[in-house]
């Protein structure tokens, strides 16, 4: 079984920064592509970003390219969201996920675990 946990999430000013984590346990993920993401209040979960655990391939959305950046520490089995230059619009609860198979891709329905969410709150 796969286990993932987010934390770092909290409340930050417009412009600021926050780093998420996903701590990863329970499985190899050299196969997997990991996503973060989000559901803001009254909006339908969204895709943020993605990267294949092994070589690094990333992808995001084109709402936070340029201010968001996904990486990941395989020693570490661990999977981050740096977010800077947040906006107001950037408030959601924040989700890990993890999907079999390398290839990325950006619908939800096919991430297979998720983490319980981190609430991320900028304020304007």
């Amino acid at each position: 079984q796969v286990q993932l946990v987010e934390s770092g999430g909290g409340l930050v000013q417009a412009g600021g920064s926050l780093r998420l984590s996903c701590a990863a346990s329970g499985r190899t993920f050299s196969a997997y592509a990991m996503g973060w993401f989000r559901q803001a209040p009254g909006k339908e979960r969204e895709f943020v970003a993605a990267i294949r655990w092994s070589g690094g391939s990333t992808y995001y959305a084109d709402s936070v390219k340029g201010r968001f950046t996904i990486s990941r520490d395989n020693a570490k089995n661990t999977v981050y969201l740096q977010m800077n230059s947040l906006k107001p619009e950037d408030t959601a609860v924040y989700y890990c996920a993890a999907k079999p198979g390398s290839t990325i891709i950006i619908l939800d329905k096919w991430y297979d675990y998720w983490g319980q969410g981190t609430q991320v709150t900028v304020s304007s």
